[in-house]
């Protein structure tokens, strides 16, 4: 997702059901259809962690709580703790233009529906697992910083699947993020970029910390913006609130990962983000797109020390992603 998704619109009413949830109550044919409320909790249903999905987001995390304390801006479709894709980006098509987005798309805006659609949810204990058919963030016609977008449908032929944990080693405030974009037989793309997770926070997450694997320790990172090598993290100034990205290694066809930061001080708004690239002169296969991150929030001291606790694990090798011609 490129720049900051914004609506114009008010807060969406989170509590109103989406036009596929009432039609479900009232349609035979639309009986089947998932809904999209879920919440899971940390280990032993701590209540000091709580996560939520909603209808309106088509599954996507609509709110991360620990402690009473909210840790995603949560406002149109773009701005939550989601993923996205987006392919054969250059100057002259920048990635919003050919943009799959778990959450919706931009006309959705604030809005309690969304053009994506949930095919799949399971929520119990402290596990979630979703799997999304992504709408195009642009609907053909729409234009992205003057650039028409490059698709012609609203609804995309490419899936999102998540399998969410929370909880991580001795870490009970920590999320194991897995997600698989699996691209459709149809696809001929030779470049992707795969925007495996992201998280819009509210401005008071207003200190950018990046990890020195070398020293194990936090150091300050300007506000960029744009991505380094290191793990990212956002805290308030008082250390009490923090929320990272970390990733172990993973596929050799997918160079990263890399961590972005930004900040948008009109928009009041702050952003992190995990990116892999894949680029194939021949085309990229279809098939699945495998990638795991570790999520650390809480007081920046503990999410310091799950950054250092993770640099030291000898992860195995993430298996690599399927491949299906």
């Amino acid at each position: 997702m490129a720049g900051v998704k914004l609506s114009q619109g008010n807060l969406p009413a989170r509590w109103i059901p989406s036009i596929g949830f009432l039609l479900a109550a009232v349609l035979p044919g639309f009986a089947d259809l998932p809904d999209g409320y879920a919440q899971i909790h940390g280990l032993t249903n701590d209540p000091a962690i709580v996560i939520t999905t909603t209808r309106r987001l088509a599954g996507a995390i609509d709110s991360v709580k620990w402690n009473g304390h909210e840790f995603i801006n949560s406002t149109d479709h773009g701005r939550q703790l989601q993923s996205a894709c987006s392919f054969d980006n250059t100057p002259a098509a920048n990635a919003e233009t050919f943009n799959p987005t778990e959450a919706g798309s931009r006309r959705d805006g604030a809005e309690t529906n969304t053009t994506s659609r949930l095919l799949e949810i399971r929520a119990s204990g402290n596990h979630l697992r979703t799997r999304t058919q992504m709408a195009f963030w642009l609907a053909p016609g729409e234009r992205s910083a003057g650039q028409l977008a490059r698709n012609t449908n609203t609804l995309s032929d490419f899936v999102l699947t998540k399998d969410v944990t929370i909880g991580f080693g001795r870490w009970p405030q920590a999320l194991d993020y897995r997600v698989t974009f699996s691209l459709p037989a149809g696809a001929r793309h030779v470049a992707a970029q795969f925007e495996a997770l992201t998280g819009y926070m509210p401005p008071e997450f207003s200190r950018f910390w990046e990890f020195n694997p070398a020293s194990g320790r936090l150091q300050p990172l300007s506000d960029g913006p744009g991505e380094i090598n290191n793990p990212v993290v956002l805290a308030t100034p008082d250390g009490k609130f923090a929320m990272g990205i970390f990733a172990p290694p993973v596929q050799p066809d997918s160079p990263g990962p890399r961590f972005g930061r930004w900040r948008f001080v009109a928009a009041r708004v702050v952003k992190w983000n995990c990116v892999y690239r894949v680029g194939i002169p021949q085309g990229i296969l279809a098939g699945d797109y495998r990638y795991r991150m570790l999520v650390p929030f809480g007081t920046l001291a503990q999410v310091e020390a799950m950054l250092r606790d993770w640099r030291a694990v000898s992860w195995e090798p993430s298996p690599n992603a399927v491949r299906q011609n």
